[in-house]
């Protein structure tokens, strides 16, 4: 009798996933990202794979899941093994974004993901077009938006961004009554920006570069709680005199699983995505992209993800944005 409970006691043990996970990883891991080849998350995701690849001793594969608003790689992930061979690199839009804006999430982020590390942050900036206004600081942008009110046109990369978000929240905050032109990605936004179609953006400074760099178009403020070393002189929103939390929240990029990953292939992945993060080829390609590095803790990302969120949802709220 004793042998048999041993036995029995012995293949639970095998087939439980946390005997698996102390020698994780035994076969190739791979990552799945929400974006199409060539983008800032691809790119990243890629070169994290071959960093952590090394450390790891198995093959890591990227699998590109575009659509519904990275929704699809999301769902894909929450819905996969619990044992650490299917991981989600994805920015913040499904994450923080896409349960407050769409009617129907596949999934729930708190109950159905394991916030693993954020791998970089990407501050943002209010740009303007240098024809269309004079204006050098915050203050002057305003007062010159409130003697143009029901005239000043703003461009987004999408309804629902964080371009879009901040905008439409500095418009109403303000009551500035300024129109929201939502574009479908980050670049046509930029040539009309540049062209003069519209009369300011939130968009990225890796973007943004070669037009300041021209004057066509200047950065005003810096979204975030700190300046940026490239544009050391632009202020951040609270320090140009817009302290409201709405303009302190950045983008990310961050490394998700699904619920109920075992803590020590947790651990391990947490382990390795922040030792990736801090090797020269990722933060070359993170310079590259505007961003910063940032390789946290899953206790940290988990408390920036409960302080952000109901940020993001107020200002979706805001913004009178819905997805069906």
């Amino acid at each position: 009798m004793k042998k048999r409970t041993f036995l029995a006691l012995a293949a639970l043990t095998c087939c439980s996933p946390f005997a698996g996970a102390q020698t994780y990883p035994t076969k190739p891991i791979t990552l799945v990202v929400p974006s199409v080849a060539g983008g800032a998350v691809d790119v990243i995701a890629r070169s994290l794979a071959d960093e952590m690849s090394k450390r790891m001793g198995q093959a890591i594969i990227v699998d590109n899941r575009p659509g519904a608003a990275g929704m699809l790689a999301a769902q894909y992930v929450a819905r996969a093994n619990p044992d650490g061979y299917s991981v989600l690199v994805t920015h913040s839009g499904p994450i923080l974004n896409a349960p407050f804006l769409f009617a129907k999430v596949p999934y729930d982020v708190k109950r159905d993901l394991s916030l693993i590390s954020q791998l970089c942050t990407g501050q943002l900036v209010l740009a303007v077009n240098t024809t269309i206004t004079p204006a050098k600081t915050m203050k002057e942008f305003v007062a010159w938006a409130e003697r143009n009110k029901g005239n000043v046109s703003y461009g987004s990369y999408g309804i629902g961004t964080a371009g879009h978000l901040m905008g439409s929240y500095l418009s109403d905050s303000r009551k500035l009554d300024m129109v929201h032109v939502a574009y479908k990605a980050e670049a046509p936004m930029l040539q009309d920006l540049i062209g003069g179609q519209v009369a300011w953006g939130i968009a990225s400074t890796g973007s943004l570069a070669p037009h300041v760099a021209t004057g066509r178009v200047r950065i005003l403020a810096v979204m975030g709680d700190h300046r940026m070393p490239d544009y050391p002189n632009v202020p951040t929103m609270a320090e140009a005199g817009f302290p409201d939390s709405e303009f302190k929240t950045v983008g990310w990029i961050a490394m998700l699983g699904p619920a109920n990953l075992p803590p020590p292939v947790l651990a391990r992945l947490e382990q390795e995505a922040r030792a990736a993060v801090q090797t020269t080829t990722m933060k070359a390609r993170f310079q590259a992209f505007g961003m910063e590095v940032m390789g946290t803790t899953s206790a940290e990302f988990r408390r920036d993800f409960d302080a952000t969120a109901p940020i993001s949802e107020r200002m979706i709220r805001n913004s009178g944005a819905k997805v069906e």
